[in-house]
């Protein structure tokens, strides 16, 4: 039976209970997190992170966890549905505190910076600006009067001139954007190109991705299908695939302690292996792929037999 961590204690009510439930449902099913995992397709890292109220469960996982533990799913989902409700507003707060922080340091990138004020920490001194044909002209100023008169306006452009840099150097970096699990804002320039736009979750794309774990990352679950599979023994090998994030990965299944599974992309292999007892599931970390075809998975089992996918 699992042993269960804590919930946190900031976590919202909705989803606490929602957390619970799944819980519960799995202890009455005496299901390991290698089991439930093996079983429902969605990886054992993602499962911890659901049940331990870290991430929310999406519904294909709460559907699937109901199929095998032959729980009735319309309580569950409706639970799921306030819960993701309530998560959806957790989100909401944590964008708008992110963006207080962007503006708070805004503020502070185009504030002067100490030591360029007047006396007594006030503006420096202008010149008197002429107001009416009777005011006297600067040039008609004696000559040391117009040297310190043009001082302090000179000194003036100077402070704009470097207020106006600061302003637009953080407009042109990322100080002017949301964070980067948000849509990426559009080029400064007609000729920049654009990055492209990942769905709310996923954390990666590209190259971005290689050495990432595809559960962690947001990769996996809807995202990911099974480009090529080959059976070693009992084992299934597979080439494991996300479109969204242009990754690849290697999955075995029905494996066993000492079992290993590599990835290959081009010269680019990652590996991964189990190593507890009871687990049967083992995946490598991601490569970056243009096509899936361009990974190729391998296993070698503790039997000392290896296999690949075509």
């Amino acid at each position: 039976m699992p042993r269960w961590k804590d919930l946190p204690d900031e976590l919202d009510p909705q989803i606490r209970e929602f957390a619970g439930q799944l819980r519960r449902i799995v202890d009455s099913g005496g299901l390991t997190l290698a089991q439930l995992a093996d079983r429902t397709h969605y990886g054992r890292a993602s499962w911890e992170r659901y049940l331990n109220g870290r991430l929310l469960a999406p519904k294909g996982a709460v559907v699937a966890l109901a199929e095998v533990t032959g729980t009735d799913p319309a309580p569950l989902i409706t639970l799921w549905e306030l819960a993701e409700r309530a998560w959806s507003r957790t989100e909401l707060r944590h964008d708008l505190a992110s963006e207080a922080v962007r503006l708070s340091r805004a503020r502070t990138v185009t504030a002067p910076r100490s030591g360029i004020t007047g006396p007594a920490g006030g503006s420096p001194a202008l010149p008197p600006v002429p107001e009416g044909p009777g005011e006297a002209p600067l040039e008609d100023v004696g000559p040391p009067a117009g040297r310190h008169a043009r001082r302090p306006a000179l000194f003036l452009a100077g402070v704009v001139g470097v207020v106006t840099v600061a302003v637009g150097a953080f407009l042109l970096t990322d100080g002017g954007t949301p964070r980067e699990s948000r849509t990426a804002a559009g080029p400064s320039s007609p000729s920049a190109t654009p990055g492209p736009s990942l769905p709310p979750g996923v954390l990666c794309g590209g190259a971005d991705c290689t050495g990432g774990d595809a559960e962690e990352m947001g990769c996996g679950g809807d995202l990911v299908t099974t480009a090529a599979s080959v059976t070693v023994g009992t084992t299934l090998v597979e080439v494991r695939y996300s479109r969204t994030c242009g990754a690849a990965w290697g999955r075995i299944t029905q494996a066993g302690p000492g079992d290993e599974v590599q990835v290959q992309v081009g010269a680019v292999r990652r590996t991964g292996d189990i190593t507890t007892a009871g687990d049967t599931i083992a995946y490598t970390p991601m490569v970056a792929v243009r096509e899936p075809g361009e990974a190729r998975a391998c296993a070698t089992l503790a039997s000392g037999r290896r296999g690949c996918t075509p």
